[in-house]
């Protein structure tokens, strides 16, 4: 097996040491720190998030598994950034003014990171204001929202309207998610998407841009 094999199969089962250690080795061998990304981590992230799909995984080995990719994240942040390899995207995520759950949020950031994307976690109980701010400010190319309840989800209409009146609308994607959310309440306030769960809010997002 490949050092680069070794780096995919010691994340998908979330060896957080074993996946410094092969990460390291790797650079020691000359693989350089994309290749490291593309070829080592993304590919053991992407199966993770199959098995997430298939329902083979749950909530604790992908957030393990998220853990391990981000001890090597560590180690490989500093060198993409001197070899110039551009984020995917930069991605704004909080959970919507007035709730407060954070877990769904939580693994969608882990899985955004292990997708290549740049997120900036906004918490929860984020104001339509927070976000025009992450747009303006960090610019943010990606809005993710997330409700668990259904008192809550009304307020993503309003940030959508709150981008729209800022003139910031056509700049930025809006991606939607969340236990009471749906695909039709997505297209009715005016987001570009939607995802049903962690995972596929990776490919939804891929998708759009």
């Amino acid at each position: 097996m490949s050092t680069l094999e070794n780096l995919s199969t010691n994340l998908i089962s979330g060896k957080a040491e074993e996946t410094k250690i092969f990460t390291k080795q790797a650079l020691d061998e000359g693989v350089t720190p994309k290749d490291v990304l593309n070829n080592g981590l993304l590919v053991g992230m992407s199966e993770v998030g199959r098995r997430f799909k298939n329902n083979e995984f749950y909530v604790p080995e992908v957030l393990i598994a998220a853990r391990a990719m981000k001890g090597a994240m560590a180690i490989l942040k500093p060198l993409l950034a001197e070899t110039g390899v551009e984020p995917v995207a930069k991605i704004s995520i909080g959970t919507i003014k007035g709730d407060l759950h954070d877990i769904g949020k939580n693994l969608v950031g882990m899985m955004l990171e292990g997708g290549g994307f740049e997120v900036i976690d906004l918490g929860v109980d984020v104001t339509p204001d927070k976000f025009i701010a992450s747009v303006k400010e960090q610019g943010a190319q990606v809005i993710g929202m997330s409700a668990l309840l259904t008192t809550t989800m009304i307020n993503m209409k309003d940030t959508v309207k709150a981008l729209e009146d800022a003139d910031l609308r056509n700049s930025v994607k809006i991606v939607i998610g969340g236990a009471p959310v749906t695909d039709s309440y997505a297209t009715e306030i005016g987001a570009d998407g939607y995802a049903p769960d962690a995972a596929s809010a990776v490919d939804v997002i891929k998708s759009l841009l």
